[in-house]
């Protein structure tokens, strides 16, 4: 008896973690759905304990409070799903291999499926009330001691029980490969601690169908398994606080620069203005080379860009809105590839270009977006190695679903997998001298056409970028 009230205790550690972890996380629903998995740690301890109480309770009080408790064991395995689905849908969607990966979310992470988890599990644990599942209890005593306890006697479907709680290990295993997948560092980080712990809390667990050792066991990996998760919980809050507050910082930079840039859109106006007259009166009065000549037609073109790019960012100021017309997204990119002529020559990069369709039309502003591809291949060109000989930058082109794809890919030496989304914040950059806005402007643009960019995967081989966007203004970006 002095056992088994030792394990109720143990068993108390779960829950009370878990309370005080959800008073501090009220908003949060991941702290929610672990409340409810530590809670059913509690319970299936409870249920353990009750198998010392042989010299207090009755044989057949035992044994109904030992298949009532065993719920907790059997429904571990949809609790666990769930938090899993809610960690990969709801905190974060960002995946390298991504169409691999949005199959699994469809399939397998889904409502359905953990429907059919509770069916299912709601089977195992009715069979469990009947002798098919659990015949009778029968007494043991431990390995090398005195103290006797009740043992559960397993009827002729036992096996279910077996291959449920075994199809526990593989779904684990899963849990852990998916968590490597994940790009978000530290959803990353506790989404692996947690299917390490529960893993490590099972084979605790699964020890205690061994008589001779006891059922004592799986409390000391109760009490390891709560501490460690509750730390890992705490830790995973505690970052994404720091990096709001983080983001907060920024923003506020962020808002002086772009106060500072709406006082000086005035003078680039002058300027432009002065050099495009001076490039006309040239053009009238010019007759030299080939290269002379392209040369005069690419600084009218750049000087276009730049007045288009004033005029509009003077626009989204005051109105805060886009104009958004159809445009051919395959004439947007060539121009600014064109655009982006003389540097590319000057780094020796070499840009290709695969489309998939002749023209390629969207509900998209020209010239914000004709900054942005001027932004990545620019970024790209800066991202080679100094003694890299064959420098290459692909852009192609596909439409899936109503949403246009367009993946760019260049040989250069990567990004580290921890950087993937900070690139995107302001003010962060690699770069001696740079200021970290120009993936964060890239960034703002593509999410004001209701699209979305990101790294698919970054190798010391070179980087893909990917963005999708609408094909039309009233589509939903999925």
């Amino acid at each position: 008896m002095i056992i088994g009230l030792l394990i109720c205790a143990i068993a108390m550690i779960p829950i009370v973690l878990a309370i005080g972890i959800r008073n501090l996380y009220k908003g949060s629903e991941l702290s929610y759905w672990l409340l409810i998995y530590m809670g059913i740690v509690s319970v299936w301890q409870l249920d353990v304990s009750i198998l010392y109480f042989k010299d207090v309770l009755s044989e057949d009080t035992i044994l109904f409070i030992f298949r009532l408790l065993r719920i907790s064991t059997i429904f571990s395995i949809p609790v666990v799903f769930y938090i899993t689905y809610i960690i990969i849908n709801k905190h974060t969607t960002t995946f390298k291999d991504r169409n691999f990966f949005n199959f699994i979310l469809r399939v397998i992470f889904s409502r359905k499926a953990f429907v059919v988890l509770l069916i299912w599990s709601t089977v195992v644990y009715v069979v469990n009330w009947t002798s098919f599942g659990i015949k009778k209890l029968v007494v043991r005593q431990t390995f090398h001691s005195s103290i006797t306890f009740y043992f559960p006697e397993y009827g002729n479907l036992s096996w279910i029980f077996v291959l449920h709680m075994s199809s526990f290990i593989v779904f684990l295993l899963f849990i852990f490969i998916v968590s490597q997948k994940i790009l978000n560092q530290y959803m990353k980080n506790f989404l692996k601690t947690f299917s390490i712990c529960s893993l490590s809390l099972f084979f605790t667990g699964f020890i205690n169908f061994l008589p001779s050792t006891g059922v004592i066991v799986s409390s000391i990996g109760v009490i390891i398994f709560s501490v460690i998760i509750m730390l890992s919980f705490i830790k995973l809050n505690t970052l994404i606080i720091m990096d709001y507050n983080n983001l907060l910082e920024r923003q506020k930079k962020l808002d002086y620069t772009g106060n500072l840039a709406g006082s000086l859109i005035h003078e680039i106006k002058n300027s432009t203005q002065v050099i495009k007259g001076f490039a006309a009166l040239l053009n009238q009065n010019f007759s030299g080379s080939d290269y002379a000549v392209n040369s005069l037609a690419m600084i009218q073109n750049a000087t276009d860009q730049l007045e288009n790019l004033t005029n509009n960012y003077q626009d989204y100021m005051k109105y805060s809105k886009m104009e958004l017309k159809m445009e051919d997204i395959n004439a947007i990119i060539l121009s600014s590839i064109s655009l982006s002529n003389e540097i590319l020559k000057k780094n020796g990069v070499e840009v290709k270009f695969h489309k998939k369709y002749r023209t390629l039309r969207a509900f998209v502003n020209k010239t914000y977006l004709q900054q942005v591809f001027i932004n990545l291949i620019i970024n790209s060109t800066e991202a080679f190695p100094d003694n890299l000989e064959s420098r290459i930058i692909e852009l192609e082109t596909d439409l899936v679903g109503g949403n246009i794809i367009i993946n760019m890919y260049d040989n250069g030496k990567g990004i580290p997998p921890q950087n993937w989304e900070s690139i995107f914040d302001p003010f962060i950059s690699s770069k001696t001298g740079g200021m970290g806005l120009g993936l964060p402007f890239v960034k703002k643009i593509i999410l004001e056409h209701k699209g979305d960019i990101q790294i698919i995967d970054s190798t010391p081989s070179g980087t893909q970028f990917q963005i999708v966007i609408p094909q039309f203004e009233l589509n939903n970006f999925n």
